[in-house]
């Protein structure tokens, strides 16, 4: 499949692709300590400033980071102001409280910052139905923005009781600390089949986020305004790589980026991804852009057991820039909180709307995004090739350009990762993210030219020292 690019103009965008390439648009700490997983020097974050760069523009003009308009016209930021804290707590003391688990308190970071603009809180109802039936929400002036993902917050018949007739609560994180208030709360059924059924497409047992985070919720759904006391912070060495949207935006403006296209993964990158994302910015100079930015965008929340962890991928991603296979200057490398609910189509529609608020006014999607496999049956759970054709036609998603990428796969007469050649296809070896973790458990190595040296080494550390580890723990069970 060729690259296909599908470019929306709208009143707020305007794209000219000639040497005078123009963009507009208008303007516009809770602590968590988590065990380490795998030891390692701190990781560096490796930003770059650009150096100068001639201004294809008028002097007069300056290329905003607003490329794209956050959706709902302004980014929503609900962490609370310093000057304004000490007073908050002291309120929240008198409030029924709630818990958090920790993927509650990722959704939290995500709603503080304004990933889910224009959601100012945890859903609810009208927000949730709408939501869940349509994949997206009205506006009060009546603009239509993609929310695939419903984002709510659970509670059981204890806290709804505890609640009672109150207006306001407050939110408790994992280690009991306060991190915020719920305002104006509506508390309303939490049908979980229904919920599964309409964001999954299937009910069937082995859903990874279903099983974590939806069977063991409570019954009820409770939703309001957030403020946040303070903002999220997880101190395990990779907070400098949590880049809110606001501050990626600065960043952008900070390199005088004309295009951002993101690329969001929750594997480590392999020299395909880095064909695709260097082809991409080749055909977006084509197209006229002087200065294309990549946003290399790690999903940072839950992920299943089998998958690698954050750290891990971070510091491979790292080795990667090192390596030379991205170009530190024209990279930006940050992490994305959400949790990952593995619902395909439906949920890359979540992906995509997150990095528009994030200021990227393009998406590259590939295969199966978002998917994995059945956990059943011996298949993928979604057809590989809707996620794009979803991303290409869902509603709220219109000013965003998405950017279906060629298959890329290992080419073993060249030796190398390169695009996909159908009339050779027996020239070609898939490698999939499974296969991969299992070439570095079983500590083979891939074939020369899949991933570069030093990105690899560090998924064989990984997997050397999770080996290691289950071994002493079945020893010390065996000796108990």
């Amino acid at each position: 499949m060729s690259l296909g690019i599908r470019l929306n103009v709208t009143s707020n965008l305007t794209l000219t692709f000639h040497p005078q390439t123009t963009i507009r648009r208008t303007s516009d700490s809770t602590s968590i300590r988590p065990r380490s997983i795998y030891r390692s020097n701190p990781l560096i974050l490796l930003r770059r400033t650009m150096s100068a760069i001639p201004s294809h523009k008028s002097s007069s003009s300056k290329i905003k980071s607003s490329l794209i308009e956050p959706d709902g016209g302004a980014l929503v930021d609900r962490v609370v102001p310093e000057s304004e804290r000490a007073a908050k707590v002291l309120e929240v003391e008198s409030m029924p409280k709630v818990s958090l688990t920790q993927i509650d308190l990722e959704w939290v970071h995500v709603i503080s910052e304004g990933w889910a603009s224009p959601l100012k809180g945890f859903m609810r109802e009208d927000e949730y139905l709408q939501s869940l039936h349509f994949n997206c929400i009205r506006t009060k002036d009546g603009t239509i923005v993609n929310m695939s993902l419903p984002i709510v917050l659970a509670i059981d018949d204890e806290a709804k009781e505890r609640i009672g007739a109150s207006q306001n609560v407050g939110l408790v994180g994992p280690a009991g600390d306060l991190v915020g208030i719920l305002r104006s709360i509506e508390i309303y059924k939490h049908n979980k089949e229904e919920r599964i059924a309409r964001t999954w497409g299937t009910t069937v047992p082995g859903l990874p986020y279903v099983e974590e985070v939806i069977t063991p919720a409570g019954n009820w759904l409770i939703g309001g305004d957030l403020e946040v006391l303070k903002p999220i912070k997880y101190n395990d060495g990779l907070d400098h790589y949590r880049l809110s949207p606001r501050q990626l935006r600065e960043e952008f403006d900070k390199r005088q980026a004309d295009a951002v296209f993101a690329f969001q993964l929750r594997n480590p990158v392999h020299n395909g991804h880095a064909l695709l994302m260097n082809d991409t910015r080749k055909r977006l100079l084509e197209m006229g852009y002087k200065n294309p930015i990549l946003l290399l965008h790690p999903l940072g929340g839950y992920t299943k057991a089998d998958d690698v962890p954050l750290d891990v991928r971070m510091e491979q991603h790292s080795k990667v820039l090192e390596d030379g296979v991205l170009d530190p200057e024209t990279t930006i490398v940050a992490i994305f909180p959400s949790p990952m609910h593995y619902a395909g189509p439906t949920e890359v529609q979540w992906h995509a709307k997150a990095r528009i608020n994030a200021g990227a006014n393009f998406y590259i999607v590939g295969r199966d995004p978002a998917g994995m496999g059945h956990p059943t049956e011996k298949r993928d759970l979604y057809d590989p090739d809707h996620g794009k054709k979803v991303l290409s036609m869902a509603p709220g998603l219109e000013k965003l350009n998405i950017l279906p990428f060629r298959v890329a796969a290992y080419d073993m007469v060249e030796k190398k990762m390169a695009f996909f050649d159908p009339s050779r296809a027996k020239d070609f070896l898939f490698i999939s993210g499974t296969k991969m973790r299992t070439y570095a458990r079983n500590g083979e190595n891939p074939p020369d030219g899949f991933m570069c040296s030093h990105g690899w080494n560090v998924l064989v550390r990984y997997y050397e020292s999770l080996q290691a580890e289950e071994a002493a723990q079945e020893a010390a069970v065996l000796s108990a």
